[in-house]
């Protein structure tokens, strides 16, 4: 009987969709903590949400009507390595884009690439700038008051980009904002009254 009764609750098509559903979850959620591991950062992949690292002159840095232009554009999405900073690359204009906590007590993450390395009591502290930012361009040279304020110190650091994917980032970006939100619960309401509700009065017309 037991046997018999597993058989037809697994046979049941409410029951193989919320496996399925189940299974999708589990399989974003270890994607996702298994690329924190796998990387060593807590923040494997992000959304630029910022145009500052955009060096297009005259046109929106959106992604979308150039996509491949140097160097980070809104939307893309990036993949983030965990590093210590005394690996990071200072080799300017060849040096790391690297994704940090913005000091000063702020949990706000910027993406920015490193123009030098200092050391102060036997510390190392990395400068950033946008390549967008200030009257130099990438692949310029700066002057050193285009460099950004703050000093970055491996407390402060998540990471460095490895990867660039354009226009993906557009997709995060779009959910983070209310009214993506709402449009996602949206389909997924529309889902269930496909998979759930619709085939209850089927059944019972017949």
């Amino acid at each position: 009987m037991a046997v018999a009764k597993l058989k037809q609750i697994w046979e049941n098509e409410y029951f193989k969709t919320a496996i399925m559903i189940v299974l999708m979850i589990a399989i974003v959620f270890g994607f996702w903590y298994g690329s924190q591991l796998a990387l060593n950062t807590q923040y494997p992949a992000l959304a630029v949400a910022s145009g500052s690292m955009c060096t297009v002159q005259g046109m929106k840095c959106d992604g979308w009507s150039h996509p491949f232009e140097q160097t980070l554009h809104i939307g893309d999405l990036i993949i983030v390595q965990g590093v210590d900073a005394d690996d990071v690359n200072d080799n300017y204009p060849n040096s790391d884009i690297i994704v940090f906590h913005k000091p000063k007590g702020q949990d706000e993450l910027i993406v920015h690439r490193v123009v030098a390395r200092e050391e102060r009591n036997g510390i190392t502290y990395l400068r950033t700038k946008g390549d967008g930012n200030g009257r130099h361009k990438w692949p310029e040279i700066p002057d050193k008051d285009e460099y950004d304020s703050w000093l970055i110190s491996k407390e402060h650091l998540v990471g460095k980009v490895i990867l660039r994917i354009p226009w993906v980032g557009h997709i995060a970006l779009f959910l983070r904002n209310s009214s993506g939100i709402f449009i996602i619960l949206f389909f997924i309401i529309i889902l269930v009254i496909i998979e759930f509700i619709i085939p209850v009065f089927y059944k019972q017309r017949n």
